[in-house]
């Protein structure tokens, strides 16, 4: 992911829950847009991101048409369901999205590591539904500024330790399969 879209992605919660209030949404929609533009680059690598942005479009339209925080609000929703399509069709074509990953660092996997990447691609599956989710359930249901927590400070705390976590299982794994 470049630096300015990683920047943005970032910063984006953050700026939505400062702006709200202070500027309408139809010109906070410039940040969905300018979001959207950073991934531009990244559209003839993947269906994910020509997705992504495209869905990023129309809540871009959706907020200047309407004048409403809502749109902004789900575009970490759109996020994390391109990321779950992404994963999880590679797990019905494969190579396993974490497989992929993998075969940039070691290109000969030993089956036991290609079945633990499945299972790795599988867990953020899990993850992104679980994320997605609470995004929905926030930009529905809870307070702006409840929403911009979650989705700008937990959701990536989450993501860490999710992070973290594999990479103490993929050392166990490593040691314990002499790969």
């Amino acid at each position: 992911m470049p630096a300015l879209t990683l920047l943005i992605t970032l910063l984006y919660p953050l700026a939505i829950w400062l702006g709200q209030g202070r500027v309408q949404p139809r010109w906070l929609a410039g940040l969905l847009l300018l979001a959207a533009a950073s991934r531009l680059p990244s559209l003839k690598l993947s269906g994910a991101a020509r997705a992504s942005v495209g869905g990023a479009m129309l809540l871009v339209g959706w907020a200047i048409w309407s004048n409403l925080l809502l749109p902004l609000k789900l575009y970490p929703v759109l996020v994390n369901g391109a990321l779950l399509a992404a994963f999880g069709y590679s797990l019905l074509a494969p190579p396993s999205m974490i497989e992929r990953l993998a075969r940039l660092r070691e290109p000969d996997l030993p089956p036991a590591a290609v079945r633990y990447t499945r299972r790795v691609t599988q867990v953020w599956c899990g993850f992104f539904v679980v994320n997605g989710a609470i995004a929905l359930g926030t930009a529905l249901w809870a307070s702006e500024a409840l929403w911009s927590l979650y989705t700008g400070v937990i959701a990536y705390i989450l993501m860490g330790l999710l992070f973290g976590a594999e990479y103490l299982a993929r050392r166990r794994f490593k040691r314990l399969h002499h790969v």
